[in-house]
């Protein structure tokens, strides 16, 4: 499948997968490249390292590295929001609306780094997907910002959630399986049919909207009940 159309679906789609999280869609999207498999490469406007061994070699090393330091360390792998934001009128409405607020925020080195890591996968992953087809990838590396940080506005929360419900350690280390399994289903559906990718962005806006309108009228009935 080719074609601007395809191409953008097949970036947004692998950019929303990285914002779950980054290892496994680079490593498909990645030997999928390499085998010229999908419709899937990345052979133009330098992006040709995403299917070389070297990088899958140490992607693969840092996804290994991730769990090890989780699991010494007791780290959440996802970046939670405080749910008191800071005042901001002139951050843009629609962004409020789709939850993304400037927020105090509690983070552990490991989240951070691999929230840095999702925006920067999601960001090649796309801008190559367009460069391959001759196209220019700065509109892909852009956008793939905004749609990585919309996963992690998603997902981030729940996880963190989650793990504060779980009392054994255990289980709150099958979350990241759990979000890998996630990041690498989306991945592997947007690769076998490209126009996944808008509706995985359209579902992503649609559950952070919702989360947020839960939220205020959550705080909305606090404030009553104080009266």
């Amino acid at each position: 499948m080719h074609g601007l159309f395809f191409d953008i679906g097949l970036g947004l789609g692998l950019a929303a997968a990285c914002g779950l999280r980054p290892f496994l869609p680079l490593l498909l999207a990645g030997a999928l490249a390499s085998s010229d498999a999908l419709g899937i490469g990345f052979n133009g406007g330098g992006f040709a390292f995403l299917e070389s061994d070297w990088w899958l070699l140490a992607v693969a090393a840092g996804l290994v590295l991730s769990y090890v330091l989780q699991m010494l360390l007791d780290l959440s792998p996802a970046v939670s929001p405080d749910p008191a934001p800071l005042p901001s009128r002139a951050f843009p409405a629609a962004l409020r609306l789709l939850g993304f607020t400037r927020e105090r925020r509690r983070e552990n080195a490991l989240a951070a780094s691999i929230a840095g890591l999702g925006m920067g996968a999601g960001a090649v992953l796309f801008g190559g997907t367009l460069a391959a087809q001759g196209d220019s990838p700065w509109p892909g590396i852009l956008a793939a910002f905004l749609v990585v940080g919309l996963a992690q506005r998603a997902s981030g929360p729940v996880i963190a959630r989650a793990r504060k419900r779980l009392p054994d350690r255990g289980a709150r280390e099958a979350l990241t399986v759990y979000l890998d399994a996630a990041s690498l289903a989306l991945a592997a559906l947007v690769a076998l049919l490209h126009p996944l990718g808008y509706v995985a962005v359209a579902l992503l806006a649609w559950f952070v909207w919702r989360s947020r309108v839960s939220a205020d009228r959550k705080h909305a009935g606090l404030r009553i009940l104080r009266r």
